[in-house]
């Protein structure tokens, strides 16, 4: 089994080897080794607490640890000691994913123990759910009495193995936990469950299910209100395609809808995605002191490319946190505020007149920029970023007018994985608003009002840090706006 002691130590012994080339400035990695799904997000204390699926002793997933970090402003982040090592027989192959609560002063930790049951580890394994308390939010303590929520708690029809990542809420005065699942049978859902004591807890009902086209494994699931709706928000596995949507391996989704607790329903109004982008996965979100939610999702896909898995020491970020606003029967996100207080260098041009291809006077690697493009009657219009002298390596961003669709295009982007991703964006009067985050080896797309986010990671080579607008006919660029971003 694997302890606290000797994953704080390998990273401490090791970090110096780092790799540089792909670290990111302003978003969440592993201090060293492998990141994947945000786990515990929480304030607690007056810091912004994330856990992290985390393997430290290699850039590839491995027997799950917690990886730790707080942040006063979600920005800049300080690396707390690994928080849980799987070192019970109960979660002996994983402390897989889950959240975190507040009680009585003290800091709860609910995640799934994953036990490997045979040789075959994509097949042969249990799950079972687990807590974990802390007095100083630092160091934890598993609770003598896990599991919490065993096997033989799970309800007939449902999958005897895929019992996973409890996200916990309280509500009514009553805790309340989904799980993620499915029946068995092609079909993801999510399990709801109560306590009053995050101790003992019964079976409520199956809060949700798949009809078939909503692929066939639920993970990370999230509920909570927003407004005056429910929003159960969730990661399907396998989720086959509609059309330009849910185009990647595993997807990302919330549901607006209403919740009956003593039900335990869930009856949904109307389905999205959250990030119509490449890279997003295992999305959580918290509530913080100022009443915001923020969500933030692990920054990058299964079973893809990643090129720092190669000789560099780490894998794996997070998104920027982003808060969510219901606004009818939509979720708008934007990036949270905190990030303007990281600009520098502001850089303003207005009423550029696009025709062809023009490369600005700004460049970077690290940066925002907020660009708003007047249609005019171009076919396509956009902009291409880290681009090179040579012209062999660029992302482009680019408006399709005819068909109303931005694209994500990041088949030039470099080393890593191409694509391209597109999404459904209706212009407003004519005109294209995007706020666009660039850091080192990512970049997130905010389009119109914040209701579709376009998120991939790429790879480009240091020198490849021009900034291009094109426009196939008339189109105007009427405000663009660029600062460097930098962590303190």
């Amino acid at each position: 089994m694997y302890t606290l002691n000797d994953a704080n130590e390998f990273i401490r012994e090791s970090k110096h080897l780092l790799k540089n080339d792909y670290r990111l400035n302003y978003h969440l990695m592993a201090e060293f080794g492998w990141m994947n799904d945000p786990n515990g997000f929480i304030h607690y204390n007056g810091e912004y607490h994330l856990f992290y699926q985390h393997y430290p002793y290699k850039p590839v997933w491995g027997p799950m640890h917690w990886g730790h970090a707080v942040s006063r402003d979600l920005v800049n982040w300080r690396y707390l000691p690994v928080a849980l090592a799987p070192d019970e027989e109960y979660d002996r192959d994983g402390c897989f994913s889950g959240s975190a609560i507040a009680k009585e002063g003290k800091l709860a930790l609910l995640y799934t123990g994953h036990v490997l049951t045979g040789p075959n580890q994509d097949q042969d394994y249990e799950q079972v759910q687990a807590l974990a308390i802390s007095e100083d939010g630092v160091n934890f303590r598993k609770y003598e009495g896990n599991p919490i929520i065993g096997r033989d708690q799970i309800p007939e029809g449902v999958s005897r193995k895929d019992f996973r990542d409890p996200k916990v809420m309280e509500y009514n005065n009553q805790y309340y936990v989904v799980l993620g699942s499915n029946d068995a049978q092609g079909n993801g859902l999510v399990l709801l469950y109560r306590s009053k004591d995050l101790l003992n807890w019964t079976f409520v009902n199956i809060l949700a299910k798949s009809d078939g086209t909503f692929g066939d494994n639920w993970e990370c699931p999230d509920l909570f209100l927003l407004g005056d709706k429910a929003i159960l928000m969730m990661s399907p596995q396998r989720m086959p395609a509609q059309g330009e949507q849910y185009n990647n391996l595993h997807s990302n989704m919330y549901m607006v809808g209403e919740f009956d607790s003593e039900a335990g329903a869930f009856a949904f109004e109307r389905y999205a995605q959250v990030d119509h982008g490449f890279d997003f996965y295992a999305p959580q979100s918290t509530v913080d002191d100022r009443g915001r939610r923020i969500v933030i999702g692990w920054m990058d896909m299964w079973e893809q490319d990643m090129p720092t898995q190669q000789g560099h020491h780490w894998a794996g970020a997070m998104s920027l946190p982003r808060v969510a606003e219901l606004d009818g029967d939509r979720i708008l996100f934007s990036p949270v505020e905190e990030i303007e207080s990281r600009r520098s260098n502001a850089y303003e041009q207005a009423n550029i007149e696009l025709s062809g291809e023009r490369e600005l006077a700004i460049s970077g690697d690290s940066y925002e920029l907020q660009v708003e493009f007047e249609a005019g009657n171009a076919g396509e219009f956009g902009l291409k970023l880290r681009t090179d002298e040579a012209g062999q390596e660029e992302t482009v961003i680019a408006y399709q007018q005819e068909v109303g669709m931005l694209l994500l295009d990041r088949e030039r982007a470099g080393i890593g994985p191409g694509g391209q991703r597109k999404a459904a964006v209706p212009l407003q009067e004519g005109k294209l608003s995007l706020r666009i985050f660039v850091d080192k080896s990512s970049v997130e797309v905010f389009a119109g009002d914040g209701e579709v986010v376009m998120t991939a990671r790429i790879y480009p080579s240091a020198d490849s840090r021009g900034i291009k607008l094109f426009s196939t006919g008339d189109s105007k660029v009427t405000m663009l706006r660029k600062w460097d971003i930098h962590p303190v």
